[in-house]
């Protein structure tokens, strides 16, 4: 529940801030994280939860890393695919369905989780 409300005070902010597409939607259909949330908008978050970004994808290159526990690293991630966000956690997805697609589905970048060194630090 923290989360879902952070994320909608962060869609109003948003949507109260800036004049764009994704600022006229949010006022239209609410700021509720239920309508989708804006990669400007959950990227801040994520970040701002100790992970740090990782891409995996270049621009012309195709896609290098998909959707495999052999593929990715372990750890806590946050995977970035096609109009979606997906957890993995030490290679098993944690999600409310299979977004693979069989092991297909293409990683844009992930969201890796900084570990902590022995006194607390980042």
């Amino acid at each position: 529940m923290q989360v879902y409300e952070d994320l909608r005070l962060a869609n109003e902010r948003y949507a109260q801030v800036k004049n764009d597409r994704l600022a006229k939607r949010l006022s239209i259909k609410g700021a509720s994280p239920r309508n989708g949330n804006h990669r400007n908008v959950f990227h801040d978050y994520i970040l701002a939860q100790g992970f740090e970004w990782v891409p995996t994808m270049k621009i012309g290159a195709g896609c290098q890393v998909h959707l495999r526990p052999d593929e990715l690293p372990n750890g806590v991630l946050i995977a970035k695919v096609s109009k979606h966000l997906t957890t993995i956690i030490d290679g098993v997805i944690h999600d409310t369905h299979d977004p693979s697609r069989d092991g297909n589905r293409c990683v844009y970048g992930y969201y890796i989780k900084k570990r902590q060194d022995l006194f607390g630090g980042a």
